[in-house]
C-alpha cells in the first residue's frame, strides 16, 4: 500500500455524496461508484449529484467515476460503503474481484436483510474480510450540514487503531472533527438502533405529542440502546459518548432526519407503502426495526427489554394502530 492510500466511495445518496466531499478536501483523487449511469453522466457535465446535495460542486479532476463495482474495488485500498442496507447484498453479488487486502469501512446505518447481520459482520462472514480490516463511520452528522460546511463530528471505529486514524485523517477538515474508537460492533449497532428510535420520535410528533414527551422518549431510548448493545457485545463503553447518545439525538430531533420524517408520516396516518413512495430517500430504520426486533426475540429469556423497538415493530409490521400503541407505550416509559 502506498504512503497515500486510495479511497473509493460506494453509493449515490446524500451521505455518500457528503463523504466524497469530505475526502476531496484531502485527496487529489477519490473513486466514486454508483450504479446510476444517468447520475454519473450528470456529474460529469454539471459537476454535482443530480439527486442529492445538488449544492455541492465537485472538481471533476479529483473524481474517478464508475458504474462498475469491480473496477472501483480493484482501484482502491480503502473501500467506504454507503449503499442502503436493503440493496447492499444485491450490489455485492456483482463482485468478481477479491476483497483480499482491502480495508472496508461501513457508513451504512442498518442490517443486511438477507443475512440479518450488521454490515461489518456481513463482510466478515460472507466475503471473508478479516475483522482487523473492517471499520465503521458514524455520526452525529447529517449530510445536509456537511454540504453547508457546518461544524460536524464523526466517530471512526476499527479494531485496528491505525486504520481508524488513517480514515479519520482523510475525512477531517476545518468543519469535520473526527474521533476514533475500538467499539466496532457497538457503534454499528447504535447507528442502526438510533434510526428506529428516530422513527418512534417521528410517530410521536405525527400523533401530536409535544417536546416534554419527546425528551422522555429519547432518555428512555438511550437506556434501551444501552441494554440492547450490551446484550450483543459486552465491553466497556460510555453510552453518553457522541457516537451513541449524540447520534441518537441528532437523528431523533433534526429536520434533516429521514427516519423521523418517515415516522412523522406514519403518525399522521400514512400507510408504510404510501410513506415510502412519497419519500425520495430510504428510511433505513424501517428495515432495521424488523431485524433488531427478530434478533432480540431469538435470545428468548435473555433478550433485552425493548418497549420502544417493540412499539415501532408493532406499528410497521403488525399494522397496529399508532395511537393505541403509543398510549400503551407511555405507561412503560419513566
Amino acid at each position: 500500500m502506498s504512503n497515500t492510500p486510495k479511497f473509493a466511495v460506494f453509493g449515490g445518496g446524500s451521505w455518500a455524496t457528503a463523504i466524497v466531499k469530505m475526502l476531496c478536501e484531502n485527496l487529489t483523487e477519490v473513486g466514486w461508484y454508483m450504479r446510476s449511469v444517468y447520475a454519473l453522466e450528470h456529474i460529469k457535465k454539471q459537476q454535482h449529484n443530480p439527486n442529492y446535495l445538488s449544492s455541492v460542486e465537485f472538481n471533476l479532476k479529483q473524481l474517478r467515476l464508475s458504474n462498475d463495482i469491480n473496477e472501483m474495488v480493484a482501484y482502491a485500498d480503502y473501500l467506504i460503503f454507503v449503499i442502503p442496507s436493503a440493496f447492499l447484498h444485491s450490489e455485492l453479488e456483482k463482485l468478481t474481484v477479491s476483497l483480499e487486502d482491502k480495508v472496508v469501512f461501513s457508513a451504512i446505518k442498518g442490517i443486511v436483510p438477507e443475512t440479518s447481520l450488521i454490515v461489518g459482520d456481513h463482510f466478515n462472514t460472507h466475503l471473508n474480510v478479516p475483522f482487523h480490516n473492517i471499520g465503521v463511520i458514524t455520526g452525529p452528522c447529517h449530510a445536509e450540514e456537511v454540504a453547508l460546511e457546518r461544524l460536524s463530528y464523526l466517530t471512526i471505529a476499527s479494531a485496528d487503531e491505525e486504520k481508524a486514524k488513517i480514515v479519520a485523517q482523510y475525512l477531517s477538515s476545518d468543519y469535520i472533527k473526527c474521533a476514533t474508537s475500538d467499539d466496532v460492533i457497538g457503534t454499528e449497532y447504535a447507528a442502526m438502533l438510533k434510526n428506529i428510535y428516530a422513527i418512534a420520535a417521528g410517530i410521536a410528533h405525527g400523533l401530536g405529542y409535544g417536546d416534554n414527551f419527546q425528551s422522555v422518549l429519547m432518555s428512555n431510548a438511550i437506556r434501551e440502546m444501552k441494554r440492547y448493545v450490551k446484550k450483543v457485545h459486552k465491553m466497556k463503553r460510555d453510552i453518553n459518548d457522541s457516537a451513541y447518545l449524540g447520534d441518537l439525538l441528532v437523528t431523533g430531533y433534526s429536520v434533516f432526519s429521514r427516519n423521523r420524517m418517515f415516522g412523522n408520516m406514519i403518525g399522521k396516518g400514512y400507510t408504510v407503502k404510501s410513506a415510502q413512495m412519497e419519500m425520495s430517500m430510504v428510511a433505513e430504520g424501517y428495515y432495521a426495526t424488523k431485524s433488531a426486533y427478530n434478533l432480540n426475540q431469538l435470545k428468548g429469556k435473555k433478550k433485552a427489554k425493548t418497549p420502544i423497538i417493540n412499539a415501532v415493530y408493532g406499528i410497521l409490521y403488525e399494522h397496529k394502530n399508532p395511537k393505541n400503541v403509543f398510549q400503551k407505550l407511555t405507561e412503560k416509559l419513566t
